[in-house]
């Protein structure tokens, strides 16, 4: 019997009572359905039993009981991924991480902190704050999203242009590893000897076990951040900014994009006070000493200039800069107010090549008919086009095909399927069109080392037969079914 054929009866679920009690064991239907999908709501599953541990104990006891019996098990944090990373299965159980929620150590001596996995990104610079650090990575979610979700998909943000991704800044993790086991990856410092285990294990996707704690690195807070806000007569004027500003050897901490779309959507959503009529507009900050700042962003005033810019700008204090981002951050978010529907994709393209994948883009768009808000990290080519659509205008497969579509443009274009979403279920099938038979065949037989039994996170990642002889998405009912001949159980 295959780990996807398992149900799971009475007496296992009473060995998870006995493990954790009765009240962090859920099998009440409507209490299951809270996690049927994550941040992609489009593809759902209900799960058989939802666990919520308490302890790292508490997890690789958890871990433990589906290992003996083959039960397929499904790590969440937030449940914030945007890419099917944290889909159930059915019949097995989803082990929910956020009562692991304890901040355990602040290291300002060695600027480092351990954190269980269901802190949430802000959390982690908030405690960090009073001994004048902070926490680099930081997504638009980082307000909900975890620290072990991060881990997973190896999340970036506006940031990682200067600062890289959560494994730049993860030193080491506690893993419980399928077979129930638990092991610690990587150590106290950046360098390690021996096989980089801790790099394999992040951005997973939850497939090679669950982290029950992280050691992250902490940096220094910046002396002095810089933050402007400049609108450009279209996309490619202010993509052409972005490249003049690496290409004078400029490294700013982060650099933004987004379209009139996007604009619309954010701008009605917070009034952050962005320009309403303007084709593009760009976020640039940059963080360093005093006089770093200064120099440089004489620099960036003048490429801006040079390039068209209709409007500039400059926060002029902590609250104004605090409202440009909040205008940024809330993007995903207020889509909704100009759309019943739509998809985030995530995909990366060289810089040089931001304004032909964005004409590409649109033209494909218009093919499909449908709306593309785009909204990116403009200095390292990681896209976020949303897919606008109407679920109820029948417009759904159109939307999943014009997103399937702009990922693999990505690759088509030098770059990858994804920058920092992951590939979860969403893209698992478009995996064939970067990577070759030999390197998915490696990717498989390193995640069977493992998991040799395919319980943990199954289906996610890689392209299997079913996942692609069965496209996720909404539940669409057999032509017997809707007659009346058979029924959905």
């Amino acid at each position: 019997m295959t780990a996807s054929e398992t149900s799971l009866d009475p007496r296992i679920r009473s060995e998870f009572v006995t493990l954790l009690g009765a009240a962090d064991v859920i099998d009440d239907p409507i209490r299951t359905r809270t996690y049927e999908c994550d941040g992609l709501t489009s593809s759902r599953v209900v799960p058989e039993l939802v666990l919520l541990p308490r302890t790292a104990d508490d997890v690789a006891g958890c871990v433990r009981i589906c290992a003996r019996h083959r039960i397929p098990f499904v790590a969440r944090g937030a449940g914030t991924g945007l890419s099917g990373g944290a889909l159930p299965v059915a019949r097995g159980v989803v082990i929910g991480l956020n009562r692991l929620n304890r901040v355990l150590e602040v290291d300002p001596d060695n600027r480092r902190a351990v954190l269980e996995p269901g802190v949430t990104n802000s959390e982690i610079t908030a405690a960090a704050a009073p001994y004048g650090l902070y926490y680099a990575p930081d997504p638009s979610s980082q307000q909900v999203c975890t620290i072990g979700g991060n881990v997973a998909e190896n999340s970036g943000g506006a940031h990682c242009l200067k600062y890289g991704f959560t494994t730049n800044h993860v030193l080491s993790i506690e893993v419980v590893l399928p077979d129930g086991s638990q092991v610690t990856l990587g150590g106290d410092s950046a360098e390690q000897q021996g096989p980089d285990l801790r790099g394999v294990f992040l951005g997973s996707e939850g497939t090679l076990g669950i982290v029950t704690a992280v050691t992250v690195r902490l940096l220094r807070t910046p002396e002095v951040m810089r933050t402007l806000l400049a609108d450009f007569p279209s996309v490619a004027a202010g993509g052409q900014v972005v490249s003049d500003i690496v290409a004078a050897g400029i490294v700013p901490a982060a650099v933004e994009m987004m379209d009139a779309l996007a604009i619309e959507a954010a701008e009605g959503a917070t009034g952050a006070g962005y320009s309403l009529d303007t084709p593009a507009a760009l976020v640039v900050e940059l963080d360093g000493t005093v006089e770093e700042c200064e120099e440089q962003f004489a620099q960036v005033k003048e490429i801006c200039d040079r390039h068209g810019c209709t409007r500039l700008h400059v926060a002029g204090s902590p609250e104004e800069r605090a409202n440009i981002w909040r205008g940024r951050k809330a993007a995903f978010a207020a889509v909704g107010r100009i759309s019943p529907d739509y998809i985030v994709q995530d995909g990366v393209v060289p810089r040089t090549r931001l304004a032909e994948v964005l004409e590409r883009i649109e033209e494909m768009g218009v093919a499909a008919g449908l709306r593309v808000a785009n909204v990116f990290h403009a200095g390292d080519g990681n896209l976020h086009p949303l897919v606008l659509f109407s679920a109820a205008e029948g417009q759904t497969e159109r939307a999943e095909h014009l997103s399937s579509q702009i990922a693999e443009l990505c690759v088509e274009m030098g770059g990858s399927l994804s920058g920092e979403h992951g590939i979860g279920t969403d893209k698992a099938c478009s995996m064939p069109a970067m990577f070759g038979e030999d390197d998915l065949a490696v990717m498989d037989r390193v995640r069977a080392g493992f998991d040799p039994d395919h319980i943990c996170n199954p289906g996610k990642l890689l392209p299997t037969p079913r996942l692609c002889g069965e496209k996720p998405g909404r539940y669409r009912p057999h032509p017997l079914e809707e007659a009346g001949l058979i029924e959905r159980l």
